[in-house]
């Protein structure tokens, strides 16, 4: 009993000292000397209210705001983690190319400094690849995973392939028999014969999210063929590119196309921040109806403000907090249209 009651006495003093006094002078501390950083790093929006942490990215889709980085986690701090994609991944090369589309710039000849984006629309509806005609199966055909991950990307993309199947019986029917192992074939098993059959029957376009109102006044998305878009931009820029292979583009920070380590970096390079700049100013200046040089130089100033770099400015490459900077934006210029 001796023993025993030493041993209890040392597991309740073990207890008190690891599960309450260490903890709670370690609260004490925090809350005292260091409240921000032990509550999270939160920042407020302008109702005062908590709009995340100053640790962790989240996405902005506003033409208004700055972007993160790209995250392999989807922004979500539960499942913090990189790509692990090799720079010989085909998937990589195709993310990398989807980012690139809609923001690459012309670097010289007359349309030095605008964007590619429009021309890649342009070249799309022509409906020709190199040299051969149906432009949207001969993607799904180089990138067979990608189209498969095109399928299960959103629920709106499934329901539409399963309504073409209801009405292309036949092309089912076929893939059934060249594929005898796939009786009941998924709509992603589906994905190669359904853009084969909708680059024949809608030339030039691509299946893509569109919004529509309802009656009752609510926001309806479907999937409706169309010929401009960021989709296209994204999906085709690579295809593009081969085609214009002796086209001089402007070389992108890195930043701005490759994933971090977690996934989660809540900053991004002033370089990136300014490679974003004239989207983010022309968007403020159609809102505030500005001129968008003055808007751009206040952007600007506000970047300034804003940006640091470690060992204050030793070392390193001066970074800009995405979430710091759009919450200034938003106070300097107000909420942008709904």
């Amino acid at each position: 009993m001796r023993y025993l009651s030493k041993s209890l006495w040392l597991l309740t003093f073990s207890v008190v000292i690891c599960c309450i006094i260490y903890p709670m002078a370690l609260w004490a501390l925090g809350q005292t000397l260091f409240p921000f950083e032990a509550n999270g790093s939160m920042l407020m929006g302008p109702d005062g209210k908590p709009v995340g942490s100053r640790l962790i990215a989240q996405p902005f889709t506003k033409d208004e705001y700055f972007q993160p980085r790209p995250s392999a986690a989807s922004y979500d701090a539960s499942a913090s983690a990189s790509s692990t994609l090799a720079a010989s991944n085909y998937m990589l090369r195709n993310r990398v190319a989807q980012q690139l589309g809609p923001i690459v710039k012309y670097k010289s000849g007359t349309k030095a400094g605008q964007l590619v984006a429009p021309d890649i629309e342009v070249w799309f509806q022509q409906d020709m690849f190199g040299g051969q005609l149906h432009i949207v199966a001969q993607w799904a055909d180089a990138h067979n995973a990608v189209a498969q991950a095109w399928v299960n990307a959103d629920p709106t993309h499934d329901k539409y392939i399963q309504d073409w199947g209801k009405t292309h019986t036949k092309e089912v029917q076929q893939f059934i028999k060249d594929n005898p192992a796939t009786p009941e074939p998924k709509s992603a098993d589906l994905a190669m014969v359904f853009f084969e059959s909708f680059s024949k029957e809608n030339p030039g376009k691509f299946p893509s999210a569109v919004q529509h109102q309802t009656k009752d006044g609510k926001t309806e998305t479907v999937i409706e063929p169309v010929k401009e878009g960021t989709d296209i931009q994204s999906n085709f820029f690579d295809m593009w590119r081969q085609d214009h292979a002796d086209v001089e583009l402007q070389d992108v920070p890195g930043d701005m196309v490759t994933t971090s380590g977690s996934g989660l970096d809540p900053d991004i390079t002033l370089q990136n921040a300014e490679y974003q700049l004239d989207r983010v100013s022309s968007a403020w200046a159609k809102d505030t109806k500005r001129d968008q040089g003055q808007v751009r130089t206040e952007i600007e100033q506000i970047l300034q403000s804003d940006v640091s770099a470690p060992f204050y400015g030793l070392v390193g490459e001066k970074m800009v907090n995405v979430l710091e900077v759009n919450l200034q934006l938003r106070k300097h210029f107000g909420a942008p249209p709904a």
